[in-house]
């Protein structure tokens, strides 16, 4: 299927994150494939942009030209922020390179995702149930710095921010993502991740149904039913998780992603869908993968 027939509507794209070939945080996932390697994949198989990941440079002026060469965009990149604990004016400063290189990118949204009060250690290692709750007394403060910064944010770097709930950290269930987002101003905005709210207990259509208007990114990950179970039965971590194929692309799980498409056309929803799955490329070739999804997301707008 070529890029072409994906009927998206006007303003929204389709990218692929690089996790499919090279792991974040597992960095023996991936780690003989290289960065052009992904980029030739994931132009050839029609995608229009991706997501940074730990191979790609992080100047302006070698990256711009790599993605150019490929025919691809930048459309987001990740920032492991701490606003649980420590200052609006200490994230700025962690964050200044990091956005300077998303505005000179050409990005319009931020993915931030909160690293900070989660278990000690290793906590992407620790089992599912030692993850560290937020108490609620402490959830208005928390929300009030997340305005500030997003606030900050875009009108320092004309970024958006992108909240990513996330598993082991502080909004990881459909009722801590509530109670942050009732708190903020509508300058924060949502990542939705549709693998990491129904690894959480939760069908991700909550997020449109409550939030769709605070929705700014949109990542695309479907999630195995029987790896879940175990993880969560037996109490693994989020990297055991990962290893054993909890995550995957749309259409090898159990989702339906028909959602999507009716919420991206009747919203008005404008930005960027990104294909993503923690996975292993060893047992999951990555370019055969991501090819899959890309003709899943177009049956699922061509229906």
């Amino acid at each position: 299927m070529s890029q072409k027939a994906i009927a998206l509507p006007d303003g929204v794209r389709l990218a692929v994150s690089p996790l499919s070939w090279a792991n974040d945080v597992l960095e023996d996932l991936g780690a003989d494939i290289s960065l052009d390697t992904c980029l030739t994949d994931a132009a050839e198989v029609g995608y229009q942009g991706v997501e940074l990941g730990r191979k790609f440079p992080r100047d302006a002026a070698t990256l711009r030209p790599l993605l150019a060469s490929h025919r691809l965009d930048l459309a987001s990149g990740w920032h492991s922020g701490e606003l649980a604990e420590r200052s609006v004016d200490e994230e700025m400063q962690a964050v200044a390179d990091h956005a300077e290189l998303l505005r000179a990118m050409g990005c319009k949204v931020m993915v931030y995702g909160e690293v900070a009060m989660m278990t000690p250690g290793s906590p992407l290692d620790a089992p599912m149930s030692q993850r560290l709750i937020m108490p609620t007394a402490d959830v208005a403060a928390y929300a009030a710095r997340l305005t500030e910064f997003s606030s900050r944010l875009a009108g320092e770097y004309g970024l958006a921010l992108a909240y990513h709930h996330h598993l082991m950290m502080v909004a990881e269930t459909f009722d801590e993502i509530s109670n942050i987002f009732d708190k903020t101003g509508t300058e924060v905005g949502l990542l939705l991740d549709t693998g990491h709210a129904v690894a959480a207990g939760f069908d991700y259509t909550q997020l449109i149904e409550r939030f769709s208007d605070r929705i700014v990114h949109v990542h695309l990950k479907d999630v195995r039913k029987s790896v879940m179970r175990e993880v969560r039965t037996g109490d693994l971590s989020f990297n055991a998780g990962v290893r054993s194929g909890m995550f995957t692309v749309p259409g090898d799980g159990i989702l339906d992603f028909t959602p999507i498409a009716r919420f991206v056309r009747n919203s008005g929803y404008r930005g960027w869908l990104v294909v993503e799955a923690e996975q292993d490329p060893a047992h999951a070739p990555p370019r055969a993968t991501v090819a899959r999804a890309f003709d899943r997301i177009g049956k699922v707008f061509a229906d």
